[in-house]
């Protein structure tokens, strides 16, 4: 090729048009391929640049893939269920990442050995949280996401909670299992504090009662060894899934149905061990679960009692008014129940305060308000700040309506 480069060069110097069919014969080369050489034209084929049917979400790629606790698979599954269905197949999406963007994403080098269980046997469970998302006016929204998963089929069960209480865990325990439609053997969790005494390291006398009345034998972790349960560790990654939503939902019911629609979404997802979809294998397994309680043990459970979080104020939230506690329960979480039109407000068992149900912003009980403001103006005697006390209620309920 280098001589028949250098013939051509001085055929074109003198001027002189090449016979191309010769050279051809010379140098053993296509005629054509000589003619293009001596025109100036790549014998290469003209690379075109190929575009990507991601190009045109790089941005929103980006953007989702910055956002703490995402991945790969979480934006790929935005992109899929609520943007573009045609965008094509994990594996090009993952390839596509890696090229643009692998210095975004964290990568989890933990390992842990997997073990099996029978069908029916175990389901194992966790919270993942707080989680904290922003809605599309930028409200913050902190929750919990109360995990299960079916040891054998992998089936996994996501609820949505405002508080990690010994309440809130039978209330999703049994939302989980009425989702199954059944009851395994046992079940597994770590070190819980709402349900497991952590100096005795022993199950809550409630939980257990809770426990039996459900049918099911509840197992710890072995300490120092949480991989026992990695199942549902594993799932837990999925929720990863829900931070790609920042600022793309309004409401709280919004935000419960995302996750539902995300939980059916995981279920119909390939796992990596079985090779099979969990609700492939659920069909199998629902079979070997117990049935579930009668309905007045199921709802003797599920009371109407709405927890609250005492904030710094001494007051609760309910229903767009708010109503005043003891000082010692700030920070506190206390429970809302409502009878013939008053709200009684419980910490644990016991009744801590009452009030009439009122369309009044704040409700304050006078006695509640005094001790907050002894507490606040130190300097001044009793007289002094019940006198005050008394003044700055009436101006709450003379101008804030």
């Amino acid at each position: 090729m280098r001589n028949l480069k250098g013939e051509l060069l001085c055929l074109k110097t003198e001027n002189i048009k090449p016979n191309f069919s010769e050279l051809s014969r010379i140098y053993g080369i296509d005629r054509r391929t000589i003619k293009k050489q001596y025109l100036g034209l790549s014998n290469d084929k003209e690379k075109k640049k190929k575009i990507s049917v991601l190009d045109k979400y790089k941005d929103l790629i980006k953007e989702k893939l910055q956002i703490p606790g995402s991945n790969k698979k979480a934006v790929y599954m935005f992109i899929v269920m609520n943007v573009d269905n045609n965008i094509g197949s994990y594996s090009n999406f993952r390839k596509y990442t890696q090229k643009h963007y692998d210095e975004l994403i964290t990568k989890n080098v933990d390992t842990h050995v997997r073990f099996e269980t029978e069908y029916g046997r175990q389901l194992q469970f966790d919270w993942k949280g707080p989680i904290t998302l922003r809605n599309k006016t930028n409200k913050v929204f902190e929750f919990y996401i109360f995990s299960t998963t079916l040891g054998a089929s992998r089936f996994h069960t996501f609820i949505y909670s405002k508080f990690m209480t010994l309440e809130s865990v039978e209330r999703c325990l049994i939302e989980s299992f009425e989702m199954i439609n059944g009851i395994p053997e046992e079940c597994l969790t770590d070190n819980m504090s709402s349900i497991i005494n952590l100096s005795e390291k022993e199950f809550t006398k409630e939980f257990k009662t809770f426990s039996k009345d459900m049918d099911f034998i509840p197992k710890k972790c072995k300490p120092h060894s949480p991989e026992t349960k990695g199942k549902d560790e594993s799932c837990n990654r999925f929720m990863s899934w829900l931070y790609p939503y920042q600022n793309e939902f309004e409401t709280e019911n919004d935000l419960i149905n995302i996750i539902k629609k995300l939980n059916k979404q995981i279920n119909l997802e390939v796992n990596q061990t079985t090779n099979m979809a969990p609700i492939s294998l659920f069909r199998i397994e629902k079979e070997y679960l117990k049935p579930l309680p009668n309905k007045q043990v199921i709802n003797s459970y599920l009371d109407t009692m709405i927890p609250a979080k005492v904030s710094n104020t001494l007051l609760v939230y309910y229903k767009g008014s708010q109503y005043s506690v003891p000082k010692k329960y700030i920070n506190q979480t206390v429970k809302l129940s409502v009878v013939d039109n008053k709200l009684l407000i419980y910490y644990n068992k016991d009744l801590i305060a009452s009030h009439n149900i009122s369309n009044k912003k704040f409700n304050y009980k006078e006695e509640h308000y005094i001790e907050g403001l002894s507490s606040s103006i130190k300097y001044k005697d009793n007289h002094d700040i019940n006198e005050l006390a008394k003044k700055n209620l009436e101006l709450l309920d003379k101008f804030i309506k």
